[in-house]
């Protein structure tokens, strides 16, 4: 007896529906999510000289606290001497006025902790400072301890708003897909228990792998698992629909369109865990850990809708589908005259042209990548701007531009001669010891360049050129930071990218058994992938007035677009080589757009919006990540799998499949 019969049965659906569902509650309840402190050094390069840098610092005794930054500003002219007068013995270190008299600042060292402790000792620190504030005087608190505090702050509750909004709009465009009142709670309930079980196992697979995670994690891992378990499910109830319209049993239908759709969800399935895998060879823990979650949540996924999905609806009869219950005897999708079989006879008509068209208009949007930037600054990477980035602004305009985060050099040699080798070099403003201890000294540079600069980056080089041949000394800091992610990062992207392409190549090979019509499916999707990013830039670069893409986008976006373009690939060709044995490979192609065209579009309408939502938190990265996949699976599933991949197969007939026969 095949599985898919077992699964759908009369007698056995509702083991296969009630006990998963059961389980999945023990262990949402009784096993909750495994819990790690997150570490900024998370989301270094592995063995990088300024992630050194970070790591040494724990070994200095003053690395208890962390420094935040008090600025003073007068609200118009110069500071007053009597202002003056009565902000300096607020300082508790040494008192800085600026040379053109506006402002002044001081730095307070913060014990050192979670967000949640530093934030409130920064809240203390700001509700003291202002209470003893002159008039005339605005006091602000930056520095790394300002930032803390302010991250941990607007990520209050992020990943709250994140689920529930993810959740509202599935709800809402299931509602609008299957027109019923009923039907769209089966797979959301199912899909959000299988977004909680995701994040639960993926939590603690993480904790015994040793890799981190963060609310970023487990939020990219939540739009993951929503957008392909409703992708899945999407396609398993349209098929499900059809089989209801020639099979009497619900149970014998649930078991054909099961035993369909099995293999081309198994077979996306598979090629998206195996393409976030190859995120372990990331140089960064936080990257790799990502890649580990979402393989996690992927096999998770496709587990639900495979078979808690599947029985559940069962049990439920046809009334689910209600007001449009498909009844024996209807009319099949495949022979109705819909929206798809009106584009099916287009592409039929003119399929050059419309190969030529659409990639005349992927070409166009791919054109927006010119003049596109990389590598944001700290200062840019939230969507808000908290008092931490608008007093950093301020305080640039009155001091040198690396005062917020002086670049920090952690030496085991002689303090002394590696200081003068970093006060020597071109492009440091000013540089002091600022902690020692255990045969350690750490030495803070001030830079005379803007962050995020050419000219910044050019000075960390410097330094590094001018310390090469002292043992033991490493440069960090944020500067040095940026220009080893960038570094990183475009390893990342040489390595990792050309792994994900052969790895979805062989899964439609296999999958497919052909090898033409996989290399065109796969070239197909990088089109789509460069459209979306160029098309994405210009909307940063004019809407949304984004200075730069945050360096880890592209290989994060290209995986996910590329993955789950894939299914949309399978969900089309698996049905045309289907359709093809009994009507040829042209006519196949063009039923296969008949019967999936309304499910592909659903979905990549669904998991454009989902990805969409990742602007809810406050990171610019996730705002541009979802955007991009956003635009991309627009383009796939409204252009590409619709128009172009079609088109194709018609130009290309029997050759499509080469050299399997139909």
């Amino acid at each position: 007896m095949h599985a898919t019969t077992i699964i759908a049965g009369r007698r056995t659906a509702w083991a296969f529906a009630l006990v998963p569902i059961l389980l999945a509650l023990a262990v949402i309840g009784g096993v909750g999510e495994a819990q790690h402190d997150a570490d900024s050094r998370d989301l270094l390069p592995d063995h990088a000289d300024s992630t050194t840098a970070a790591w040494l610092t724990d070994e200095l005794p003053q690395e208890t606290t962390e420094a935040a930054i008090v600025l003073w500003t007068a609200d118009s002219g110069q500071l007053s001497d009597s202002a003056l007068a009565a902000i300096k013995p607020q300082a508790e270190g040494p008192f800085v006025p600026a040379e053109d008299g506006t402002a002044a600042f001081t730095v307070v060292p913060v014990p050192a902790g979670n967000a949640d402790t530093v934030g409130e000792r920064v809240e203390e620190l700001r509700d003291r400072l202002r209470a003893d504030a002159p008039d005339g005087v605005t006091v602000q608190v930056t520095g790394p301890a300002g930032v803390h505090a302010d991250l941990g702050k607007v990520f209050d509750g992020a990943d709250l708003r994140l689920l529930l909004a993810t959740m509202l709009i599935v709800a809402v465009l299931l509602v609008v897909t299957y027109r019923s009142p009923v039907l769209w709670l089966v797979p959301l309930v199912v899909v959000g228990l299988a977004d909680r079980v995701a994040v639960v196992a993926a939590t603690h697979t993480l904790d015994a792998a040793g890799l981190p995670w963060d609310g970023t994690t487990t939020g990219v891992l939540s739009v993951l698992v929503f957008g392909a378990g409703t992708d899945y499910a999407l396609l398993l109830i349209s098929r499900y629909r059809d089989e209801l319209r020639v099979t009497a049993s619900r149970h014998e239908a649930m078991a054909h369109a099961l035993r369909r759709t099995s293999e081309a969800v198994l077979g996306s399935a598979t090629t998206v865990f195996l393409a976030v895998l190859t995120l372990l060879l990331s140089l960064t823990p936080a990257t790799r850990g990502l890649g580990l979650a979402c393989a996690v949540g992927v096999v998770v996924a496709a587990a639900f809708a495979l078979v808690v999905l599947p029985a559940t609806l069962v049990l439920c009869g046809r009334w689910v589908f209600w007001p449009m219950v498909p009844r024996h005897g209807d009319t099949s999708q495949a022979d109705r005259d819909g929206v798809f079989h009106r584009v099916g006879r287009l592409v039929a008509r003119r399929p050059g042209a419309v190969v030529t068209g659409t990639l005349v208009l992927l070409a166009v949007l791919a054109s927006g990548l010119v003049g596109m930037r990389f590598g944001l600054d700290e200062a840019d990477q939230l969507l808000d701007r908290p008092e931490a980035v608008t007093a950093a602004d301020r305080l640039a305009e009155s001091f040198p531009a690396g005062t917020v985060e002086p670049t920090q050099v952690l030496t085991r040699a002689d303090g002394d001669q590696v200081l003068a080798a970093v006060e020597g070099t071109e492009g440091v403003e000013s540089a002091r010891v600022s902690a020692e201890g255990g045969g350690l000294t750490q030495i803070e540079a001030v830079l005379a360049a803007d962050p995020g600069s050419a000219a910044a980056r050019a000075t960390v080089g410097d330094l590094r050129d001018a310390l090469d041949g002292v043992p033991d000394t490493y440069v960090g800091g944020n500067e040095a930071e940026a220009v080893d992610g960038r570094a990183a990062a475009a390893r990342d992207l040489r390595l990792i990218v050309p792994l994900i392409l052969v790895m979805v190549l062989l899964g439609l090979a296999a999958l497919l058994r052909s090898l033409l019509g996989p290399v065109l499916l796969v070239l197909s999707v990088v089109a789509t992938y460069v459209a979306a990013l160029g098309a994405s830039w210009w909307i940063f670069s004019t809407v949304f007035d984004f200075a730069a893409v945050d360096l880890k986008i592209p290989l994060f976006a290209f995986l996910f677009l590329v993955a789950l373009g894939v299914d949309y690939n399978i969900f089309l060709v698996t049905r045309a080589r289907e359709e093809a044995a009994e009507h040829g490979s042209r006519e196949g192609m063009l039923r296969a757009l008949a019967v999936t065209g309304g499910v592909i579009t659903s979905a990549g309408i669904l998991l454009a919006a989902v990805f969409a939502v990742l602007g809810v938190l406050p990171l610019v990265a996730l705002a541009q990540l979802g955007t991009i996949i956003c635009v991309g699976v627009l383009l796939d599933t409204l252009v590409v799998r619709t128009m172009l991949v079609p088109a194709i197969a018609v130009l290309l007939g029997d050759r499509f499949w080469w050299p399997r026969r139909v």
